[in-house]
Order: C-alpha cells, then sequence, then structure tokens
C-alpha cells in the first residue's frame, strides 16, 4: 500500500530529514558562535532581541549545571557565552532558537550561508504539490530559521511549497500534544498527515497523536534504535 494512502498533509522534520545533519551542526552552528558577539553589540537594544534575551535569562535562573552567569544590563560577553555554551550542547532551548534565526537571516541575506538540502526534496515538494497535499514543517529551530533556510537553498526558493511551519511553542517534538496542535494547526484530522523524521522518540509521539509515521534514514544520520513499527525510507522518491 502507497505510504500516501488516505494521507492529505505531510509533516517534516528539517535535520536529517531534508537537511543533511552535518550542515546544521557544522555550518549553521559554527555561523552563529562566529557571529553572536557581533549581532549583539549592534542589536541588544531591539525590542525583538530583548524578548529573546528575556527568555534566555530566565532559563538560565533554572539551570542547574555549571552554565556561564549572566550579570548587568545588556552584558553581551556573558550573554554570548550562554549562547555558545547552548549551542554546543544543541540546547532546544527557545531563546537561544529564536536568536539563532537572527543572526542566521544576515547571513542568508548577504550571500554567506545557502542551506543544502538532499536532492530529492525539491522535486518531491512539487510531486507532492501536484497532488494536492499539503506540505508543512516543524523543527526545533524557530519559525523565521525555517523560512529563511527554504527560501534560500542551493535548489533555490522553495517556501513556495510549504504552508505552514511550526516550532517549540507548540510543544516539544518527542509530545504527542505537540502533534494534535499541529494537526489542528495544518486544519487536518491527525490520522490524514504523514510525519517523517529521522527520530523514533519523534515518531512514536506524531504516532501516538494518531498521525502515520515514518523513518528517515540519510548519510550521516546516527543509527536509531531498530524499530519494526515504522516503514523507513532513505529518499522521499518512494513517497
Amino acid at each position: 500500500m502507497s505510504l500516501l494512502h488516505d494521507v492529505r498533509g505531510i509533516l517534516l522534520d528539517i535535520e536529517g530529514t531534508t537537511t543533511p545533519i552535518a550542515f546544521v551542526h557544522e555550518v549553521l552552528f559554527s555561523y552563529a558562535r562566529a557571529h553572536v558577539r557581533e549581532f549583539l553589540e549592534k542589536n541588544v537594544t531591539a525590542e525583538d532581541v530583548g524578548a529573546d534575551l528575556a527568555l534566555l535569562r530566565d532559563e538560565l535562573a533554572a539551570e542547574v549545571a555549571d552554565a556561564p552567569s549572566l550579570t548587568g544590563e545588556s552584558g553581551v560577553e556573558e550573554i554570548a557565552a550562554y549562547v555558545e555554551w547552548l549551542i554546543a550542547l544543541d540546547r532546544k532551548s527557545t531563546g537561544l532558537k529564536s536568536l539563532q534565526g537572527k543572526i542566521w537571516r544576515q547571513g542568508y541575506l548577504d550571500g554567506s550561508l545557502k542551506a543544502q538540502m538532499f536532492a530529492d526534496v525539491a522535486p518531491a515538494f512539487e510531486r507532492w504539490r501536484d497532488r494536492g497535499l499539503k506540505i508543512s514543517i516543524f523543527s526545533s529551530g524557530s519559525v523565521l530559521a525555517q523560512q529563511l533556510l527554504f527560501a534560500h537553498t542551493e535548489a533555490g526558493d522553495l517556501t513556495r511549497f510549504i504552508d505552514s511551519y511550526f516550532d517549540t511553542n507548540v510543544g516539544k517534538k518527542g509530545e504527542a500534544e505537540s502533534y494534535r496542535r499541529i494537526a489542528e494547526g495544518m486544519g487536518l484530522p491527525a490520522r490524514e498527515i504523514l510525519f517523517i523524521s529521522d527520530v523514533v522518540a519523534e515518531l512514536d509521539a506524531a504516532n501516538e497523536a494518531g498521525m502515520k509515521a515514518v523513518l528517515s534514514i540519510r548519510p550521516g544520520n546516527p543509527k536509531q534504535e531498530e524499530t519494526k513499527a515504522y516503514p523507513s525510507i532513505s529518499m522521499f522518491d518512494s513517497i
């Protein structure tokens, strides 16, 4: 039976599904680390950046590990040190992800960054759109970061194919309630949505919410715990 049987919407993870993990960790994260101080020096008083910093301060207050301390009103160096620490941990921090998106925006706009996509992604988007399927994205990266990534890919601007974007503001990727909220946001019953991710725990959460789930096995992805619960794909060509 086709993986698209009774499916009206496709929900995609990014890292390890549409985009190589190495691009995210080695290019995007490195760019954010290299430019965070410069960005904060120029934008620390901006209202939207201030909202991110408020989130980061709240997160730091709840830290139990030896995180860098934040003191003072602006404390660019201290804030930057905390951001770098979070990046090194790959922490799924809402404040961090929002700030990173703003840092990456300049890189995409000036051409320093160009998002890598697996070669089968753009053709699949066209094929799915021709079938009338809704295409949505769910990533721990902010909605802004997602939009920038798909707008500036090596295959061109792919945002014309994407109907909606979801980040950790709907909840954690390993919690079923997040996928229930996404189904509502997509305007579809969960049973009519196919979720593709490289992380079995995320598939479990989506499945619990009623979605169909497929495991993405891409070059560079860490090996997942063996599971027969979900079909697996190495390319979108089979969907």
